[in-house]
This record gives structure tokens, sequence and C-alpha cells, in this order.
């Protein structure tokens, strides 16, 4: 499957605990990747500097569901479910 254009579900709904060119600490769940261009692409996309977590989110019906609200519903629910107490 290949990720939808202009979705970006994956690199706004989960939080990422990894530094980030730009985002060192990491990103928050909900918070948009300062790495997505205009055109909502990742800018570190084949980057050795883009973190481990970014590269095994692979797009499949499950997570991206027929739209982008599904695919961001999907992650933000995951998210949560997988949150430290």
């Amino acid at each position: 499957m290949e990720c939808r254009p202009a979705c970006a579900a994956c690199c706004i709904a989960p939080s990422i605990s990894s530094p980030i060119p730009g985002m060192e600490g990491g990103k928050p769940a909900g918070v948009r990747c300062v790495q997505l261009d205009e055109a909502d692409r990742c800018r570190l996309f084949g980057d050795p500097r883009r973190p481990a977590v970014c590269g095994s989110l692979a797009p499949s019906p499950q997570m991206c569901g027929t739209h982008r609200e599904a695919a961001m519903r999907w992650l933000g629910d995951l998210e949560r479910l997988t949150a430290p107490a």
C-alpha cells in the first residue's frame, strides 16, 4: 500500500520519543513534525537522521482507513492505548 497524498497522519498523531532534526526532544502526540513540507511529505525520507520509528510505520488499510481523519483517529487511539500510565 502507498501513502495517501497529503495525509501525514503518521507524522502528526503519534508521539516520537527519539530526536528529530529541529525537534531534538522528540515530538508530542498531535503535534505536526517540523520535517513535514508544504505538501505534507517528510523532508527526511531516506535520510539516516530520520527516526527509526518513522521508518517502521508502514501504511496499511487498518492504520490508514479510507481517509485522513480515519488514520488520525486510529493512530490517536493507538497512542492513547500505549501511553505510559
